[in-house]
């Protein structure tokens, strides 16, 4: 029920035509404006909470010993750290429902949350879930080096570096098979076409 009034407040459902439950309270609107788009506090808080309810700290649920970081303000700022990474991509991972949007793939181990704008680049968007794709290791790590970008219409764009090795079957297998393939879509947190176009026009290897 508390979900479902949370919903009412959701305009990306409401875009949809699913309006959540009718009835809710202010408090709800309270919390809905105070962590909707703020994703840094919301995974800091979530974690927070959660390990809070097992009753340990919030060191021990992410696996950290007392010995493994320093004391003070860069303890806290590790443990954010931490805390943001697994919470991306627990949500890219999830939107996509365990599936590489390339290739389908379903080991979680081959997959990775990828970073449209790097982690580096913009600091505001850097848990923003529509800054993310699932994709598997090989193609992760292609597209943060621009050898392929997605295109905003989702389809896959090889970079003319990649074709220099078209005699390679591996690359073929790889790569260039998927030439404007459409990628596969999350259910919610569509990737941002803005964040599509920097990355196209920033990193991609046009050349």
């Amino acid at each position: 029920m508390k979900v479902g009034n949370f919903g009412r407040l959701d305009p990306e459902l409401r875009r949809k035509g699913i309006v959540g439950l009718s009835n809710g309270s202010k408090l709800e609107e309270v919390v809905w404006n105070d962590f909707n788009g703020n994703w840094e506090k919301l995974a800091f808080e979530s974690e927070k909470l959660i390990a809070d309810f097992q009753n340990i700290s919030i060191e021990k649920a992410l696996g950290f010993d007392d010995f493994e970081i320093p004391i003070g303000k860069d303890r806290i700022q590790i443990i954010k750290a931490r805390v943001n990474q697994s919470f991306f991509r627990s949500l890219i991972l999830s939107s996509y429902n365990q599936r590489c949007c390339i290739t389908n793939l379903s080991i979680p181990e081959l997959l990775n949350a990828s970073h449209i704008i790097p982690w580096s680049q913009n600091k505001k968007e850097r848990l923003n879930p529509r800054n993310g794709l699932c994709l598997n290791s090989i193609h992760d790590r292609a597209f943060d080096k621009g050898l392929i970008t997605i295109t905003t219409d989702y389809k896959v764009l090889t970079s003319r570096y990649l074709r220099d090795f078209d005699y390679d079957r591996a690359v073929v297998d790889f790569f260039l098979k998927y030439e404007n393939h459409t990628i596969s879509l999350p259910d919610r947190f569509i990737p941002s076409k803005e964040f599509l176009e920097y990355h196209a026009k920033n990193i991609f290897l046009d050349c």
